[in-house]
């Protein structure tokens, strides 16, 4: 299943916090406490794909459904997300 805290890992393994921290001009707290919420804002995730050469659109809609309460309708998309991604 796909989750920006992958998307987060990949980028960390690449450079540190602080490197992102000053190419995105993010707060110097921001990845941290994405990672204390288990999740990153879409913002984030789509900047973060942009510079890793991923899909910018599906990392924005997995950051928004990640930030959606549970519910079987983001049960649903987060399911119709990964399908599409497999392919």
């Amino acid at each position: 299943m796909l989750s920006t805290m992958t998307l987060l890992e990949q980028a960390l393994s690449m450079q540190p916090a602080q490197y992102w921290h000053e190419k995105l001009n993010l707060n110097r707290n921001a990845l941290h406490n994405a990672r204390q919420r288990g999740h990153i804002s879409p913002a984030i995730a789509g900047a973060l794909a942009d510079e890793l050469g991923e899909d910018v659109k599906t990392w924005i809609v997995v950051a928004a459904l990640e930030s959606e309460r549970e519910s079987a309708c983001k049960t649903r998309m987060m399911k119709r997300v990964a399908k599409l991604t497999s392919v």
